[in-house]
């Protein structure tokens, strides 16, 4: 069964935007950032985003490196970058996790991060979808944590984007891959950034990768790292 964007409820329990990518010049979606505003500042620069340029973000742009807020108050006053929330965006939310010194604004502007962005094609999200679902039926949640349908969100897959190959083509995060995923249905972006390993967006008009090297921030067992290249 396909997801398709066009059923996403007026009333649903999660927040989704729609953008037209043809208010843009370039466009890039750019995976999780973890407080890593050095890397993220290169990528920029690297990509040469100006602002008729749209980078969206695949969420996740805070905690375990160094700079949550730098990375957090660069997103939110540009007009040009947006994200839609990550589960350690939600962890802020829920008191679950903290940050020092994150301020009230900051707050805000994580709860104001919609689950889902989407475009004509194309659909943004955290984590990914069930393939057997329609997009409707699925609850911020499962946007936010999914990995595989059938063990919990682990790392045991089989994973979503195994088995994904309906329409609209999902941007995701959220599942740390040795190199980025790209399939006709789904576009993987985290590429263990606060790991040691790169920060990589897909640039949309061209369809190919751009992805810098990081410095390790955190370190993570090889067996974490999801080898699913670009196939």
């Amino acid at each position: 069964m396909k997801t398709s964007v066009t059923t996403v409820p007026t009333d649903a329990s999660w927040t989704h935007r729609r953008i037209d990518l043809e208010n843009w010049d370039d466009v890039y979606v750019i995976g999780d950032v973890h407080g890593c505003i050095d890397a993220l500042e290169e990528l920029l620069e690297t990509l040469e985003v100006d602002r008729d340029d749209l980078a969206v973000f695949v969420g996740d742009l805070v905690r375990k490196g160094p700079d949550s807020r730098a990375v957090i108050e660069r997103v939110r006053t540009s007009s040009n970058l947006r994200s839609v929330r990550g589960n350690n965006e939600q962890k802020l939310l829920d008191g679950e996790k903290s940050l020092p010194r994150f301020g009230p604004t900051n707050h805000r502007y994580l709860e104001s991060m919609p689950v889902a962005i989407s475009w004509d094609g194309g659909l943004v999200v955290h984590g990914g979808v069930d393939p057997s679902r329609e997009l409707s039926s699925h609850t911020a949640e499962e946007l936010l944590t999914m990995r595989s349908p059938d063990a919990d969100g682990g790392y045991d897959g089989p994973f979503w984007f195994d088995r994904y190959e309906g329409e609209p083509r999902v941007f995701f995060g959220h599942t740390v891959l040795e190199d980025p995923l790209e399939t006709d249905g789904a576009v993987g972006l985290d590429t263990g950034c606060v790991y040691g390993g790169a920060l990589t967006a897909y640039d949309v008009r061209r369809e190919e990768f751009v992805s810098i090297d990081t410095d390790e921030h955190q370190s993570r067992p090889a067996e974490k790292f999801v080898s699913a290249g670009v196939v």
